[in-house]
């Protein structure tokens, strides 16, 4: 039994590949389905997936398969789509303007099921820096697979360390970060800062009165200063691991 916005989701991927042999962007779905944001395509497709009407492919941005579709809609008997080719985004740009975490509610959906028992496959949003700033992903460009003992609580996603402004804090270039979703943190926390709507960053964050303090950890860079108004916490540092 599906929602009325799952339903409809699920006809617009399955319209949108018949048509174009590709699947839609999140930015194309959000538009189609009339959402604010592009956390409730997330909650939609994993709702989906979950009753297994659509499959994400591992590793690639953006790809879907088509499973089965509501009986409603239907040829008389068939219940299933032939085997199909993977099929990739309408565009592989990976970067994207805006908020990549959940903005006006949670975003539970990110994370996708993982391919063992022992692991949990959690979204990488791509690269993120860790000295000046970088425009914001919003679409996930592969999963990783992370041991449930680096989580906690709370919905997670993993960025790729662009940068060595944290290095004092034993962060380098090429680290994996893992990020706990989060729109507050307490003074001292290495979070994932939005500036401006458009510019993201990992630093530590320091609050006193009226302003934010972006600190890094390397005293080749200077610590930026900002009003609260500027700042949005989009996660807080919670593991890191590293590929030798």
């Amino acid at each position: 039994m599906l929602t009325k916005k799952q339903h409809e989701l699920l006809m617009y991927i399955h319209t949108y590949l018949e048509g174009k042999g590709v699947c839609p962007s999140f930015d194309e779905m959000k538009v189609a389905l009339d959402l604010k944001s592009k956390s409730g395509i997330h909650r939609l497709i994993t709702a989906l997936t979950e009753r297994g009407f659509i499959r994400r492919l591992p590793h690639r941005a953006r790809a879907l398969e088509i499973l089965k579709l509501p009986d409603a809609v239907l040829p008389e008997g068939l219940t299933k789509r032939p085997a199909q080719e993977p099929v990739m985004g309408a565009s592989d740009d990976n970067v994207l303007r805006g908020d990549f975490g959940s903005k006006g509610g949670s975003s539970k959906s990110a994370a996708q099921p993982a391919t063992s028992d022992s692991a949990i496959n959690l979204p990488l949003y791509g690269r993120i820096a860790a000295g000046m700033g970088v425009e914001a992903l919003a679409d996930p460009t592969s999963f990783i697979d992370i041991p449930p003992s680096m989580l906690g609580s709370g919905d997670h996603y993993c960025l790729e360390v662009d940068g060595d402004s944290m290095i004092e804090a034993g962060i380098n270039d090429g680290d994996m970060v893992i990020i706990r979703e989060c729109k507050t943190a307490e003074n001292g926390a290495i979070v994932v800062a939005l500036i401006d709507d458009e510019e993201v960053t990992l630093k530590r964050m320091h609050r006193k009165g009226n302003t934010v303090a972006l600190e890094a950890a390397n005293p080749a860079f200077e610590t930026r200063i900002f009003g609260p108004d500027r700042i949005k916490v989009q996660g807080k540092l919670v593991g890191l691991f590293r590929q030798y």
